[in-house]
């Protein structure tokens, strides 16, 4: 599954850091690190992730390929 975070959207409230710590890593107080391919085992905590983003920054799966082009 793959994801993208707009980094332009992104405010680095850490939300998804929360949900998920081993997919998303907040970088000194902005810079969000990520990896957009995440393993299937982990999409439910990257849907979470999402969800609880305030500025709903992260696409996941087929919303990247219908957003970002």
């Amino acid at each position: 599954m793959r994801i993208v975070v707009d980094l332009n959207r992104c405010q680095g409230y850490a939300q998804c850091v929360f949900f998920a710590p081993d997919l998303f890593e907040l970088h000194g107080e902005e810079a969000l690190l990520y990896d957009p391919a995440v393993p299937e085992e982990r999409l439910e905590a990257v849907r979470q992730a999402a969800a609880a983003c305030p500025v709903q920054a992260i696409l996941v799966g087929e919303e990247v390929s219908s957003r970002v082009r």
